[in-house]
């Protein structure tokens, strides 16, 4: 009878839950991400639509690619037990395209803790690989793709050779922009308020703060010493 073989991304997990499991498994790791686009060219085809990507297996896996194709051929199911997350499944999606996975005998299996018990709990519960989870993951990538490969150049040919530009790390960088700007254009303004500790029935005490005057509905800006003072003369009187 052939092993399952269960997939996961690092070492290290496949040595721990592969105590966890026995001998009837024979657990991989596939390093990480498999495949990814190409580093010398867009990848993405944006005459259409639906903004396709192109993937190829990263130089450094291809040893990884085909040694875990060779174990998924020969295996009874495959366990796709990458991280639980967008990325995770993605490198689940990314190993079966790669590594010519049947989909029939592939099956996916999260756990967010690697213990004895989540373990067996997630390969008593496998499941589909879920694509909404993937297309998410792919659209993440392709965006990164579109806004750093198209604006970098802009950015090394107006401001510095080296500068880059990304989806997450250019809006971030305006927020701070806009930040510091705002800050540098603050102008100090004095601001006084009103405070007294008062008695009620009983003698007992309590904090009471002005918040109008006359029945107004805006709290009062005092702005000066004098207007405080002007104040708080009225409320003596």
């Amino acid at each position: 009878m052939p092993k399952d073989l269960v997939i996961v991304e690092s070492p290290a997990k496949a040595r721990t839950i592969g105590r966890f499991l026995g001998s009837r498994y024979d657990v991989k790791a596939s390093m990480g991400h498999v495949r990814d686009l190409p580093k010398k060219s867009l990848g993405v085809e944006i005459d259409s639509d639906l903004f396709i990507p192109t993937y190829k297996v990263s130089s450094d896996k291809k040893k990884v690619v085909s040694e875990l194709k060779k174990a998924a051929a020969s295996a009874g199911t495959v366990y796709l037990a990458t991280d639980p997350d967008r990325e995770g499944e993605a490198i689940s999606w990314h190993l079966m395209e790669a590594a010519g996975i049947d989909l029939n005998k592939a099956k996916r299996v999260v756990f967010h803790e690697i213990t004895e018990p989540a373990i067996e709990e997630a390969f008593a519960n496998p499941r589909k690989l879920d694509t909404d989870l993937v297309n998410a993951q792919q659209a993440r990538r392709i965006l990164d793709r579109l806004v750093g490969y198209m604006l970098s150049p802009v950015l090394w040919s107006k401001v510095k050779k080296g500068t880059s530009a990304g989806r997450v790390q250019s809006v971030a960088v305006r927020m701070v922009v806009d930040r510091e700007k705002a800050i540098e254009a603050f102008v100090p303004k004095e601001f006084w308020t009103i405070d007294a500790r008062l008695l009620k029935g009983g003698g007992t005490s309590f904090e009471a703060s002005l918040v109008s005057i006359n029945g107004g509905r805006k709290k009062p800006e005092i702005t000066d010493e004098k207007s405080a003072t002007d104040i708080v003369s009225d409320l003596e009187g």
